[in-house]
């Protein structure tokens, strides 16, 4: 799938062999990985925070998925830690019943993503139309600053200072140079000057407790019974489709901007082993985070999974031996970063009055929806799941009006014949029975279906109701030009569906 232009960046694929033969490649690799490290960091620590958890144990947990993910999983490029949308998820029953209960959440979560992985069900995905796929995206934008605004909002007029500072570097180093990505550049000088010159404004360590030591292996505090289970499963549930909806729709974006393919199935089951990994040391679920996605693929260059794995290191490195650095990079320096990715994010030809003026009403109407849908609830994937039942809904509204009936007298005026033409389904079929002039029509009735086809029950019993109609009035009906696949489908239930 295509996506508009603003988001598509076109490379040849660059393996991992490749990038490390190439020292320009391994390098613009190895600095995308550290530049989208520092965009995760106050993301992870306030999303721990949500979930009712400790920042360390987020940050941990972070480590294991990028690196497993970087091992494992089936989208390079895309990275992988403790997410908000899973931590929404999570922070109920964390509250209710507290912390000790999510290790077994979190294995439940991964177990159904393992078996979703390997069942094959990512292909579903492909039933993800555009309209909903770029409304995900100007969505993702929207949240994307609108997350940033709180930390440029009653601040002190250094922080002001500072935040110019980096969106000017952020614009001007490229013209000059692209060899070390920008927003690294911007983020190193911003956070030198905060320190050399003791300058007070808020920092990543306001965000939550960084104590620069690790957890060992998280201990399991519930009893391994059936009572656990009732309490878990639906946490688990949601964590794993929550967690399984916006990894593969980042994969898919990811896919678009690289003109790469994935393999999705692997994407799945590979989250559903990091999950496990990262439960039993870190503590939490996480999934693609898809801003940072954005930081590393399209700002960072990334093509390979040297770019997430050296993030997963870096992020160790930060949270142990360079914890006391990490605390005093200014958020106004990572917002603006942030920021600047999430204007580059949206697809701005999408909304283009030019553009919304050719494309059909009814996917401007899904895009617009999508959009709306995921701003009003803050969650990805619900958003797109009412997104893909809408433009279900219109899709079935439009095909169920191409099918059409003509009506064909015999000169004798002994026999009649009917061509349908279009698919045949519950959209279309439901008022097909009031096509037929029953009154009207003599002895003998031809139906030919040679250019239509059956594909529900619900047209199966509209031609039973039609031949009913017939032979009460002493009429002997004909269908005909059916093909293989539909003969043998309605010889299966024409009969027996009632009524």
């Amino acid at each position: 799938m295509a996506i508009a232009d603003p988001l598509v960046t076109t490379h040849a694929p660059v393996t991992v062999l490749t990038a490390l033969r190439t020292p320009r490649l391994l390098t613009r690799e190895v600095l995308a990985g550290l530049v989208t490290t520092l965009a995760l960091v106050p993301e992870v620590i306030s999303f721990s925070i949500v979930a009712g958890v400790d920042p360390m144990v987020s940050l941990v947990a972070s480590i294991v998925l990028a690196v497993t993910m970087s091992i494992l999983g089936g989208r390079p490029g895309v990275v992988t830690a403790a997410a908000g949308s899973v931590a929404l998820v999570i922070a109920p029953l964390v509250h209710t019943h507290g912390v000790q209960y999510v290790l077994p959440t979190v294995i439940l979560a991964g177990v159904i993503q393992i078996a979703f992985g390997l069942a094959g069900l990512a292909r579903l995905m492909r039933f993800i139309p555009r309209s909903v796929m770029i409304g995900f995206v100007n969505a993702l934008g929207v949240l994307i600053f609108t997350a940033q605004v709180p930390h440029v909002l009653n601040v002190p007029w250094l922080a002001y200072v500072l935040f110019a500072l980096t969106l000017a570097i952020i614009f001007i180093v490229p013209r000059f140079t692209r060899a070390v990505p920008a927003p690294l550049i911007a983020i190193v000088v911003v956070t030198a000057i905060v320190i050399i010159a003791h300058l007070t404004v808020p920092n990543v360590a306001d965000e939550g407790s960084l104590t620069g030591n690790l957890p060992g292996i998280t201990p399991f505090l519930v009893p391994l019974n059936l009572n656990t289970l009732q309490l878990i499963w639906p946490t688990a549930l949601s964590v794993a489709f929550v967690g399984l909806m916006e990894t593969l729709l980042t994969a898919k974006l990811v896919d678009a901007m690289t003109d790469t393919p994935s393999h999705k199935g692997r994407e799945s089951w590979a989250l559903g082993v990091a999950n496990i990994a990262a439960g039993f040391y870190g503590g939490i679920a996480g999934c693609a985070m898809i801003g940072q996605t954005v930081v590393n693929v399209k700002i960072g260059r990334a093509r390979t999974r040297i770019s997430t794995m050296v993030a997963g290191v870096f992020l160790l490195a930060l949270v142990t031996g360079l914890s006391s650095i990490m605390r005093q990079i200014p958020m106004v320096a990572l917002a603006a970063v942030m920021m600047v990715v999430a204007t580059s994010t949206v697809d701005w030809h999408s909304v283009k009055p030019s553009t919304l003026k050719r494309m059909p009403i009814p996917e401007t109407i899904v895009m617009a929806v999508t959009v709306v849908s995921v701003i009003l609830t803050d969650n990805l994937a619900l958003g797109v799941i009412i997104g893909v039942i809408l433009a279900m809904v219109l899709f079935a509204r439009r095909v169920a009006h191409v099918v059409t009936v003509k009506r064909t007298l015999s000169d004798d005026e002994e026999t009649v014949r009917y061509d349908v033409t279009g698919p045949l389904f519950f959209g279309s079929s439901n008022d097909l029975v009031d096509r037929f002039s029953y009154a009207l029509d003599p002895g003998n009735v031809s139906i030919d279906l040679s250019a239509a086809q059956i594909w529900d029950a619900s047209t199966v019993a509209a031609l039973d109701s039609i031949e009913t109609k017939y032979r009460n009035r002493g009429a002997a009906v004909t269908i005909e030009g059916l093909d293989e696949r539909s003969t043998a489908f309605r010889g299966r239930l024409s009969g027996h569906l009632g009524g």
